[in-house]
């Protein structure tokens, strides 16, 4: 696939100049937004800033500078780096959940991830890409996050309430970017800008929900 090629995917979109996506572009902003209140957060509970808060954190940031090339130049390789940053996050969040909430030694750790990755094949290989408008390749993420609230409410863990609002979060937020292109004729600029703003907030409810945990294990 030519990396260069352009992709119109979303509502907004009516060309394919840079600025075409003005709300998609702009709400971006939203992801510095959540790592710089990740970095707050984690100083505020921990002193010391952790090195995986610092993390999902820059990855956070990254998630949003991938997602805005990708609303503004509108390409395939910008496709690339708005998905692969969202997937660097979530395994990222995911390893550090199964060390910290599950008290994993990284061979668990490594083994969590290889099943995650099953996951998202398994349900890539039995319904189509584009179903629910393409949101069908982040139902595996949506699932996860879900074991992972279930697992620490199980546990009696306090970072439970956070994970709930999390997978709250995220599943209106799949919501919006699936009727992102049946409402397009009734409201023109579309939904997708709302799941950038949700994703955010669902980025940094996880994240520290994360960096909870294990404060909640270790008192």
């Amino acid at each position: 696939m030519d990396p260069w090629a352009k992709i119109d995917l979303y509502c907004e979109r009516t060309d394919a100049s840079f600025w075409a996506e003005p709300l998609n572009a702009v709400t971006n902003l939203a992801f510095p937004l959540a790592a710089a209140l990740i970095v707050r957060r984690a100083r505020s509970e921990h002193g010391a800033l952790p090195w995986d808060a610092s993390v999902l954190a820059a990855l956070a940031a990254l998630v949003g500078a991938g997602s805005f090339l990708f609303h503004t130049f509108a390409t395939v390789w910008g496709r690339w780096l708005d998905l692969g940053f969202i997937a660097a996050f979530i395994y990222v969040l995911l390893a550090r959940f199964l060390a910290r909430a599950a008290d994993l030694r990284w061979p668990g750790v490594l083994l969590g991830l290889v099943l995650y990755a099953a996951l998202e094949r398994g349900v890539l290989a039995a319904v189509p890409r584009g179903a629910l408008g393409g949101s069908i390749v982040y139902l595996p993420a949506l699932l996860t996050l879900g074991g992972c609230a279930a697992f620490a409410w199980k546990r009696g863990d306090r970072a439970a309430s956070r994970f709930g609002a999390a997978l709250a979060v995220f599943a209106v937020a799949l919501a919006l970017r699936t009727i992102d292109g049946p409402v397009c004729e009734a409201w023109p600029v579309g939904t997708h800008f709302v799941w950038h703003l949700l994703v955010a907030w669902t980025l940094y409810l996880g994240a520290t929900a994360v960096l909870t945990a294990r404060r909640a294990a270790a008192s």
